[in-house]
C-alpha cells in the first residue's frame, strides 16, 4: 500500500539525485558569495562608498562649523530629560558660562525658566508642537545680568533619536533702536502739540508782558501796586519759558548761533544766578581768558546755564558750592570714537559743578529724557536738562554728565572751537529810556491785542505807524500810503488770507532796500522751507516785550541797508 501512495504522489528520488541537487545548492552560494565579493572588490562600487561615507563626512563638518561660527547662541537639548548635550561659543560667551557649567544641566537652571513647572510647560508645548518662541524673553547671565534675547525652539530627528533645538538671539540693540524709534515718535507728537499751540500762547504772553512793562513805568516804584505788576510779569515770563522750553525740546523753536564768547555769557547771567542759589551756597566763577570762541545761541546759553545751575541748587538743600568753568580742550581720536556726535579737534569746555547729593547710575541713565524728575510734585518740569541737551545739539555741540551718589554732578558742554572773526555778541541794554525814531513803520500781524500793543509801544516812542490784519491788507495799505515811504515793516509770518513771507516779496519787487523784521510765537516746518530763518533774515521771536521789541527796531533802522558796501 505505501509504495502504491508514493508511485501515485511523485516518484520517490534516488540517491544519485540528491546528491547532484545538494551539489547545485552549495555551488550557488559559493557563486553568490563570489559575486558580493566581487561586488565590494570591485573600484568603482568601493569608490561609491567611499563617496558617501566622505559626503557625510563633509557636510557634518559643514554643520559643525556653522554651529561654532553662528552669531546666535545655540543649545542642543536632549528631548527626554531637558539637559543639555551641547553648546556653541557664542552662548558661552553672551551667558558667561564655561561648556562644563552648561553640559547636562537643564535650561531651567541656566535662564528665566527657574522653576520646573515653567520648565515642564515648555517641554511640553514642545511635545506638542515641535516649536516654542519668545520674543524679548529676558535672559539671565551668569552675573545676574538681564539681557533681551530671541528665543526659539525646536524639535527634530537626528539618527535614531530626537533632539531640542534652542537658538538665543541678543536683541538689546534692536531694542535700544525700537526704544529710540519710539522717543523720536513721541517727541515728533509733542513737536506737533506744543507748535498748535504756542502760536496763540506767546500771541497772548506778548499783550500780557507788554502791557505790564508799560505799566510799571506808570506807576510809583514805592507803590503796591507796583509789586502787584511785577507779579504779574514773572508769571507771564515763567510762562513764556516753559513755553520755550517745550518748543526747543520738540525742534519746533528757533536757535540762531553766532560768533560767542563762553565768558562772555557767563558774565552777562552771573548775577542773575546769584539771586538763583541759596545764601548757603557758594557760586565760584572760574573762566579760562584763552578758551575761545564757538558759535551758538547767546540767549539759549544762557537758558541752559540757569537750568544747570537750578539743578545744582536743588541738589544741595544743606548748602554747598557751584562752579562754573570755561576751559579750551582737545578731543581726540579715541574720544570720538567712543561718542558718535563729537569730530576730534579743539574744543571749548563750559563745565557746572556742584558738591551736591550726586546721581544714581538708574537715574543718570534717565536724567535727559523729557518729563523726567526726582523733584517733589510740582517743584519740576522735568524738562531743564532735556532742553539743555536739545539746545546744545542744535548747535552742533555735546554735553556729558559725571556723578556719583554723595560726592556731587558736573555737566560738561563741548563745543568746537573756531577762529575769531567780527563777533555778534549782543549786549542786554533794555533798560529805559527805549530808544526812539520818527520814521514810518507798518505792522501786519492777524492778532488784535499784539497788533494794538505794537502799535502803543512803537507810536509812544516817536514812530508813525500803519496797521494790517493780514499781507493782503498789508499790500494794499502799503500801495495807499500818502505819507513818507515805509522804512520797515513788522510781520507775522503765519496769517490767513496772506502771509508774512509772501507779503514781503511782493513788497520787495518795488522797493527792493525795504527792511522786513518777521515775527512768529513758534517755528513751523512752513517757514523753514520759506527761507524766513535764512542767515541774514531778521526774526524776533514771541512773546517779546516793547523794550525787545524798540532795541530790534532801531537796530534794523540804523544798519546800512543790504548790499551797501561799508
Amino acid at each position: 500500500m505505501k509504495d502504491q501512495i508514493l508511485s501515485d504522489a511523485e516518484p520517490a528520488m534516488t540517491d544519485t539525485q540528491g546528491a547532484r541537487l545538494l551539489l547545485s545548492h552549495t555551488e550557488s552560494e559559493q557563486k553568490k558569495n563570489q559575486e558580493a565579493q566581487e561586488f565590494d572588490e570591485h573600484p568603482d562600487n568601493r569608490k561609491t562608498e567611499t563617496r558617501s561615507a566622505q559626503s557625510i563626512r563633509t557636510s557634518e563638518l559643514s554643520y559643525r562649523r556653522l554651529f561654532e561660527a553662528a552669531r546666535d547662541g545655540i543649545l542642543i537639548l536632549d528631548v527626554g530629560t531637558g539637559c543639555i548635550t551641547d553648546v556653541n561659543p557664542y552662548l558661552f560667551k553672551l551667558l558667561g558660562f564655561s561648556r562644563a557649567e552648561m553640559i547636562g544641566k537643564t535650561v531651567g537652571e541656566l535662564s528665566p525658566f527657574k522653576d520646573i513647572e515653567a520648565n515642564q510647560v515648555m517641554l511640553e508645548r514642545l511635545q506638542a508642537k515641535g516649536y516654542v518662541h519668545y520674543d524679548n524673553l529676558p535672559l539671565e547671565t551668569k552675573d545676574g545680568l538681564k539681557i533681551a534675547v530671541e528665543f526659539v525652539s525646536n524639535v527634530y530627528q537626528a539618527g535614531d533619536k530626537k533632539v531640542i533645538q534652542c537658538n538665543v538671539r541678543d536683541i538689546t540693540e534692536r531694542r535700544k533702536l525700537e526704544a529710540m524709534l519710539v522717543e523720536s515718535q513721541k517727541m515728533e507728537a509733542l513737536g506737533q502739540l506744543a507748535s498748535g499751540i504756542a502760536h496763540d500762547f506767546n500771541n497772548m504772553l506778548s499783550v500780557i508782558m507788554g502791557y505790564s512793562e508799560l505799566l510799571k513805568f506808570g506807576l510809583v516804584e514805592e507803590s503796591a501796586m507796583q509789586e502787584h505788576n511785577r507779579q504779574i510779569w514773572l508769571a507771564a515770563e515763567r510762562a513764556a519759558q516753559l513755553t520755550a522750553q517745550l518748543l526747543v525740546f520738540s525742534r519746533k523753536q528757533v536757535v540762531q548761533p553766532v560768533e560767542l564768547d563762553f565768558n562772555f555769557v557767563v558774565r552777562e547771567v552771573e548775577d542773575m544766578l546769584r539771586r538763583m542759589v541759596d545764601e548757603k551756597i557758594e557760586l565760584k566763577i572760574d573762566l579760562d581768558q584763552d578758551a575761545g570762541h564757538v558759535l551758538a545761541d547767546a540767549g539759549y546759553m544762557g537758558q541752559v546755564l540757569m537750568n544747570l545751575v537750578v539743578n545744582a541748587r536743588d541738589a544741595m538743600p544743606t548748602g554747598g558750592r557751584v562752579t562754573i568753568a570755561t576751559r579750551r580742550v582737545t578731543l581726540d581720536k579715541k574720544y570720538a570714537e567712543g561718542h558718535l556726535d563729537v569730530m576730534p579737534g579743539e574744543y571749548v569746555l563750559l563745565s557746572v559743578s556742584d558738591t551736591g547729593c550726586g546721581m544714581t547710575e538708574a537715574v543718570k541713565a534717565r536724567v535727559f529724557e523729557a518729563f523726567y524728575t526726582t523733584k517733589d510734585a510740582g517743584k519740576g518740569t522735568g524738562l531743564g536738562l532735556a532742553t539743555c541737551q536739545t539746545i546744545v545739539k542744535q548747535s552742533n555741540g555735546h554735553i556729558t554728565l559725571e556723578s556719583e551718589v554723595g560726592k556731587g554732578t558736573t555737566f560738561k558742554i563741548y563745543f568746537p572751537r573756531i577762529t575769531p572773526g567780527a563777533a555778534t555778541e549782543s549786549r542786554s541794554s533794555l533798560a529805559m529810556p527805549l530808544p526812539r525814531g520818527t520814521e514810518s513803520i507798518l505792522v501786519v500781524e492777524d492778532e488784535t491785542a499784539v497788533r494794538n500793543l505794537a502799535s502803543t509801544v512803537l507810536q509812544a516812542h516817536g514812530y508813525k505807524v500803519v496797521l494790517a490784519a493780514n499781507g493782503a491788507e498789508g499790500l494794499r495799505a502799503a500801495h495807499s500810503h500818502a505819507g513818507a515811504p515805509f522804512q520797515l515793516v513788522i510781520t507775522d509770518v503765519i496769517m490767513p488770507v496772506m502771509g508774512g513771507q509772501a507779503m514781503a516779496e511782493w513788497l520787495k519787487t518795488t522797493d527792493p532796500e525795504l527792511k522786513i523784521l518777521f515775527t512768529s510765537g513758534y517755528i513751523h516746518e512752513a517757514i523753514e522751507r520759506s527761507g524766513v530763518l535764512e542767515k541774514g533774515v531778521d526774526f524776533l521771536p514771541k512773546p517779546y516785550s516793547p523794550a525787545t521789541l524798540c532795541h530790534k527796531v532801531r537796530e534794523m533802522l540804523d544798519s546800512p541797508p543790504a548790499g551797501a558796501q561799508p
